[in-house]
């Protein structure tokens, strides 16, 4: 790898009491002592599970710009939401030529080992998904079973409906009263005819 290297660290804690102090000098030294350049150090005090993350999307659009060459992080879980998140930020890495490097976690995808532990990643998601199916597979099944109704639940009362318009009531009078859309109230007094 490149001494001249240029990097962008991302840098993120949970909540506005905690910093990212030590994970910034932590990762500015790794920089430093490879001799590597610090194109820009993006911090965020965000939870992890927001999308959201203006800090991310801007090195994101600098690192598409061309303005370095490697992401350095502090650990994957400040970097990354989920496995599925990774994967998605790696792909995007990988299609800039940019690599990739979590220092606590030793995962170094310059390196044969660490590109062999992103395909590893990456089987291991594809694994999880394939086992979250099933289980919801599984789940359907099992409720059909019990007899359980399954999809959304009917948000009309058609004989509720009936009744109100019997008493005179408009179709827009029903709904308020109902709490239900106005199209609904149509759809269960004028119902589409069945077609052959």
């Amino acid at each position: 790898m490149s001494p001249n290297r240029v990097v962008g660290i991302y840098a993120r804690v949970s909540t506005d009491i905690q910093n990212t102090e030590l994970q910034v000098r932590e990762l500015t030294e790794f920089a430093k002592s490879k001799g590597w350049e610090v194109y820009r150090v993006y911090e965020e005090k965000i939870t992890g599970t927001t999308a959201n993350r203006p800090q991310l999307k801007q090195m994101l659009v600098d690192m598409q710009a061309g303005r370095f060459s490697l992401v350095l992080v502090w650990k994957l879980d400040r970097f990354a939401r989920s496995l599925k998140d990774l994967l998605s930020l790696l792909e995007t890495l990988q299609d800039c030529r940019v690599d990739f490097i979590s220092m606590k976690d030793h995962i170094d995808l310059t390196t044969p080992a660490g590109r062999l532990m992103a395909h590893l990643i990456g089987a291991f998601a594809e694994f999880e998904a394939s086992l979250i199916r099933e289980r919801v597979r599984a789940g359907l099944t099992n409720a059909k079973k019990k007899g359980r109704k399954l999809g959304r639940r009917k948000e009309r009362d058609d004989e509720a409906i009936r009744q109100l318009r019997s008493v005179g009531l408009s179709i827009r009078q029903i709904a308020t009263k109902l709490g239900i859309a106005k199209g609904s109230v149509q759809k269960s007094l004028y119902p589409k005819p069945l077609q052959n």
